[in-house]
């Protein structure tokens, strides 16, 4: 079944789809066909706003829960005159397993999810023993997840997490991906306190 796919205002690069039961398709939310990178709680866009202006040859598909900061994505990337930038409100579990297309990103980045720091609160982290089954499902051969935390805790999950995931390998973190900062990331460094990165590929 074919979305109804429109976005929220006449200029607006927010989706609003006609049904929240059925898959997206990547393919009507953009004008070309160039692969399409994801990024999961994108926050204000200080990541993807500027890695999509420096990157005209790729699409990218923000999604945020709070729509005051998809609707700063907005601004920004209208503001920037993107053609390549795209923003959707949903819960990141829920896009993942029912919304995103199967097999149709080329990455996804998910950088300082939520830690849920505490014992009792762990079992809400999203990466988590099922994320790596999820992960695949949604990534083309060969893509890649890209991940970011300030908590080391949280990290070592990950690390764990996709460690056992014989479907994923590790490599490493493109130096050009790295430079480009969120202004939650920035306002860390500036208190010395490091980001973790790790990134995974699937295998086939």
């Amino acid at each position: 079944m074919v979305n109804d796919l429109h976005t929220s205002g006449e200029d607006s690069l927010l989706l609003a789809p006609a049904s929240y039961l059925d898959r997206l398709h990547f393919a009507e939310l953009f004008a070309n066909p160039h692969p399409v990178e994801v990024e999961i709680g994108a926050g204000d866009g200080s990541f993807i706003v500027n890695y999509a202006a420096a990157h005209p040859e790729r699409n990218f598909f923000a999604i945020e829960r709070l729509l005051g900061r998809l609707r700063k994505i907005d601004r920004k990337g209208r503001r920037n005159k993107l053609t390549n930038l795209r923003g959707f409100r949903i819960e990141a579990s829920y896009a993942l397993e029912f919304m995103l297309p199967v097999h149709g990103a080329e990455a996804l980045h998910i950088y300082f999810p939520d830690p849920w720091p505490k014992r009792k609160h762990r079992r809400n982290r999203l990466i988590n023993e099922a994320f790596p089954a999820l992960a695949k499902k949604c990534l083309v051969s060969k893509g890649v997840v890209y991940l970011r935390t300030d908590d080391l805790d949280y990290f070592q999950q990950m690390v764990a997490v996709f460690g056992a995931a014989s479907d994923f390998a590790r490599i490493e973190t493109p130096a050009e991906l790295k430079s480009f900062v969120t202004d939650f990331e920035r306002n860390f460094h500036a208190r010395g306190v490091p980001t973790n990165h790790a990134a995974y590929q699937r295998r086939d």
